[in-house]
């Protein structure tokens, strides 16, 4: 047996695989259910839609709109949110905890991969039918294990499990001192200076790959470790977002993703953005997870509903959403405004959310029944 401890959670990696056989409920292996936290993974999945479905008509390339609305024009901010919560989340369902490692990646396959490979699977169909070619197709598929070559936004998925394999190191790290994190985060925000000295951007490496999300997991992870730091303090949340905020309109005035002033970007922002987008989310989170007692009302429950159904809503949303856009744009209402597209943004989402939650019930909710216990005891 090997342990890796750290004040955040333990890690035990067990060489003799243990024999015994957990069931978990719905929502967690650990039974814990956090309703707040669906309401974030609700607000994420919305502005990542939201951002692909204002690309009607080039409003993604607007110049940037009345302050704060940038995080919807720029809505791709909303992976980041998904990073920082897988990093907050797990820290506060294993805090304190003994954990089999190969069993909490066998759970985290579990809940991951039926969806993604039904994705897999009905994007390889419809490059078949375009007449695509399907040789190239398949070897970025088997790519995506390193590479973000996953289709949907399947490399995000990549880039999770890729946060699950170095997890055991960082936990041994945090061992050594309790800045241990802090130090990881300036070593990688040295190497993204360092791959931008090299390559003159840095903005591939810091969306799409480990290099630049490393730093949501990690800031998600000291989030619930400084939580107290943020709960109840509304004054200094609420200052820290609209500096946020700020930050970011002014990263849409630059020309953004896009247009700064090409893709990829060569501008240095890009080595400090991943930190800043972790920093003021995984912060965030703490906030509205410790300094509120959740409704368990009708809105709220269905707020969180969709957080549940986030997942599908995420892979599944680029079959239809270029669709819906381009339908409201013809039949309904012209869409060259931006605000009016990010207005009706908010009909296109609720039309996918029936199919996300058909999705949920009949993809990925059957597979749970095969997860197991992955944690032993209590400290």
């Amino acid at each position: 047996m090997i342990f890796y401890r750290s004040s955040t959670f333990y890690i035990l990696e067990v060489i003799m695989e243990d024999q015994s056989d957990g069931r978990t409920n719905l929502k967690s292996s650990t039974g814990e259910y956090y309703i707040g936290l669906d309401h974030v993974r609700a607000a994420a999945a919305f502005i990542v839609f939201s951002w692909h479905f204002i690309q009607i008509n080039g409003g993604a390339l607007a110049p940037p709109p009345v302050f704060p609305l940038s995080i919807l024009t720029e809505g791709h901010t909303g992976v980041s949110i998904f990073m920082a919560l897988s990093g907050y989340l797990f820290a506060s369902l294993l805090d304190g905890k003994t954990v089999l490692y190969r069993k909490f990646i066998w759970n985290r396959f579990i809940r991951l991969f039926p969806l993604l490979l039904f994705v897999i699977i009905v994007a390889g169909l419809n490059h078949y039918l375009e007449g695509r070619d399907m040789i190239a197709y398949v070897t970025s598929v088997f790519a995506g294990i390193i590479k973000p070559s996953l289709p949907n936004g399947g490399w995000s998925i990549t880039v999770e499990f890729h946060f699950y394999l170095i997890l055991p190191l960082l936990l041994a790290m945090s061992v050594k001192s309790k800045y241990s994190l802090m130090l990881a985060l300036l070593l990688v925000s040295g190497a993204r200076f360092l791959l931008y000295q090299q390559f003159g951007e840095v903005h591939s490496f810091s969306y799409w790959t480990i290099v630049g999300r490393f730093d949501q997991f990690i800031l998600g992870i000291l989030a619930y470790s400084y939580r107290e730091q943020v709960t109840g303090k509304h004054f200094k949340v609420v200052v820290g977002l609209l500096m946020f905020l700020g930050f970011f309109w002014y990263f849409d005035y630059l020309g953004g993703f896009h247009n700064s002033p090409y893709y990829p970007s060569p501008n240095p922002i890009w080595i400090f953005q991943p930190t800043a987008e972790g920093f003021a989310y995984a912060f965030l989170i703490a906030w509205y997870d410790r300094s509120f007692r959740q409704s368990s009302g009708v809105v709220s429950r269905f707020i969180a509903l969709i957080g549940t159904c986030s997942y599908s809503i995420y892979l599944l949303h680029f079959f239809v959403v270029f669709w819906i856009a381009k339908t409201i744009d013809t039949y309904l209402i012209d869409l060259s405004n931006i605000y009016l597209a990010m207005l009706f943004s908010i009909l296109g989402f609720l039309l996918i959310l029936p199919f996300a939650y058909l999705s949920y019930r009949f993809i990925e909710k059957p597979f749970f029944r095969f997860r197991v216990q992955y944690i032993l005891a209590a400290k």
